[in-house]
């Protein structure tokens, strides 16, 4: 059984109703579905930055229905975190130099160190990442690529 690691952009597609993310999501189990605590950071991040920055009654509603909305789509993904292990393999990871940034790096070490297969519209960062596999649930062929 594989463990599919849901990255930021995915869980966004999957709030936006994408098809593909969507069917790819129903076609696995729970126990096969994750995300990692970086893209929880960020998820939450990002409507609390929009809620900060909200000048009318408008966008603060929809700011905190949109923050529900995000709180409701990740509770049942199991959460991976950033352990010391992880945090090691995202530190040799930076040394290679990548060109991949910091988030993405911490969500890769953290997939590695789980076995995880990153899903991600985000290939071209994804696959620059030794051993790292990725696949981008957005389109129709969705073939796992060991990097």
């Amino acid at each position: 059984m594989s463990l599919f690691v849901l990255d930021t952009d995915i869980l966004t597609h999957l709030e936006r109703g994408e098809p593909n993310v969507i069917e790819n999501i129903r076609r696995r189990s729970a126990s096969e579905l994750a995300t990692t605590v970086i893209t929880i950071e960020q998820k939450l991040a990002g409507w609390h930055a929009y809620i900060r920055q909200a000048r009318n009654p408008r966008q603060i509603v929809y700011g905190y229905e949109s923050l529900s909305q995000a709180v409701i789509l990740l509770r049942p993904l199991r959460i991976l975190t950033l352990t010391m292990a992880a945090y090691d393999r995202y530190l040799q990871l930076q040394s290679l130099k990548l060109g991949v940034g910091k988030a993405d790096l911490k969500i890769a070490a953290i997939a590695l160190e789980n076995e995880g297969i990153v899903v991600t519209k985000n290939l071209r960062d994804f696959r620059r990442v030794p051993s790292l596999t990725s696949v981008d649930w957005t389109l129709t062929d969705e073939t796992e690529i060991p990097n």
